[in-house]
């Protein structure tokens, strides 16, 4: 996998023709945020802001990913919507 196999995933994952699940956005998200970012150590939202704390939550669950299994698995992800939602 190559920085730009990752970069050309992010890319074609704003591409979908039709809207993937919030469950399938939110696993883009937290993979996306894991390989760029690494581990969550923010603090969680808290009120009714309930996308933000979907967000965090999710991000928070694969805590300990290395970089590289998170970007492999965004760039498997990502391959799997083009072929339900392109």
């Amino acid at each position: 996998m190559s920085p730009e196999e990752f970069e050309s995933a992010v890319k074609r994952s704003k591409e979908l023709t039709k809207r993937p699940s919030n469950e399938e956005l939110l696993k883009l998200y937290a993979l996306y945020k894991q390989a760029t970012e690494g581990d969550n150590n923010e603090t969680r939202p808290g009120g009714f802001d309930f996308k933000a704390i979907a967000k965090h939550d999710a991000w928070a669950e694969i805590k300990g990913k290395a970089s590289t299994d998170a970007k492999n698995e965004y760039i498997a992800l990502v391959k799997d919507l083009e072929s339900k939602y392109a």
